[in-house]
């Protein structure tokens, strides 16, 4: 039989220590005038703590103490109490109206993640999507992913829905806060690519970690994040602090476009300044982001062999896998720039590349 969930019962008022005080020198038959001039305190200042127009300061609670025998830990208690109950209220009615924000979210997905805790009602929903994001309202969630005018705002990968975009981002983050970078060197980093490169003939269940691991002895923090949904994003480079992010989504989960987008995103790192963000899609037009794609193609096959490929080579499976192994890249990449280049038909020679998705235990 499911569990039932309970709504635990919150008052939407809070008692004023006032009101306590007030009973109590009753109680004991003073007047507030009386009470003043055994405090020191002015007799506007008891009427107004009464009213909940002051509060009872540390002080106050001491001399409340000396005079009617209740410890001055009790005052300071309500007071802190009744502080933080009208916080609760005001933060509980502004939340009433963020359900509507929540619901541009994929909620379900990050659910299933466990990127955000189950709640029983909307409030709690809005509170769960403020803990992930790591801010304390939704003013302040507008203005960290939707205020700046950063390269996200300019992204068709982000227009195209800013709120699914911005959990994906923010699953890295969370990702990337994770890993132990080192202090980021551009000279380690190409070395390390240097040693990626190398990698690529590995099988998927093997390289996920390596990869990691080379980025992030280079200062370079590389984390994995399945797609979300109406999301539309290859990878993403930003800087967190004084490091560089590599996000990748595996999206087409096939591995000439895996490395394609990892020596991308690379060259972003390498070529474009700290204050740049980067979101990729399908749709890449801007200077740098053609820059970004001159590295990727370089690195993966350089200019000059490329040429000689397809300029003397009938594009037959073996003639292929030969250019592949003299080269030392997977034979698919090679099937995937001919494709790319429209050298042969889109539906050529796919059995040749490999399934790849490294957001996923196993890679494969």
């Amino acid at each position: 039989m499911a569990s039932k969930k309970t709504l635990a019962f919150k008052p939407d008022y809070a008692i004023a220590p006032g009101a306590t005080l007030l009973e109590t020198i009753q109680s004991l038959g003073l007047s507030q005038a009386e009470l003043a001039k055994r405090t020191g305190r002015p007799l506007k200042t008891i009427n107004e703590i009464i009213k909940a127009k002051t509060a009872i300061t540390p002080e106050t609670a001491l001399q409340l103490e000396h005079v009617l025998g209740v410890p001055a830990s009790f005052w300071n208690k309500l007071e802190r109490n009744y502080r933080e109950a009208l916080a609760s209220i005001k933060e509980t009615r502004t939340f009433e109206s963020g359900a509507k924000w929540t619901r541009k979210f994929p909620v379900q997905e990050l659910l299933k993640r466990k990127a955000i805790a189950e709640s029983v009602d909307d409030i709690g929903l809005v509170r769960a999507m403020l803990q992930f994001f790591g801010v304390s309202s939704i003013s302040a969630w507008k203005q960290v992913w939707t205020v700046p005018t950063t390269a996200y705002r300019r992204s068709p990968a982000f227009t195209h829905s800013p709120e699914a975009t911005a959990a994906w981002l923010r699953l890295g983050e969370i990702e990337a806060t994770k890993l132990r970078l080192s202090t980021f060197s551009k000279a380690s980093f190409k070395r390390a690519l240097v040693r990626i490169r190398g990698l690529m003939n590995s099988t998927p269940q093997d390289l996920k970690m390596r990869l990691i691991e080379e980025c992030r002895k280079a200062g370079v923090g590389l984390v994995f994040v399945q797609e979300l949904p109406k999301t539309c994003i290859h990878g993403a480079v930003r800087w967190i602090g004084d490091n560089p992010i590599i996000q990748l989504s595996c999206r087409y989960k096939v591995e000439d476009i895996f490395w394609f987008s990892f020596f991308h995103e690379a060259g972003h790192v390498l070529l474009h300044g700290k204050r740049d963000v980067f979101l990729e899609d399908d749709k890449r037009q801007s200077q740098k982001e053609k820059q970004a794609d001159a590295f990727a193609t370089n690195q993966l096959i350089g200019e000059v062999p490329w040429r000689d490929f397809i300029t003397t080579s009938d594009f037959l499976e073996s003639n292929i896998i030969a250019f592949a192994d003299a080269v030392r890249i997977p034979a698919g990449i090679v099937v995937g720039r001919l494709q790319h280049e429209k050298r042969i038909e889109f539906a050529h020679f796919n059995y040749m590349k490999r399934r790849f998705d490294l957001t996923k235990s196993g890679g494969a």
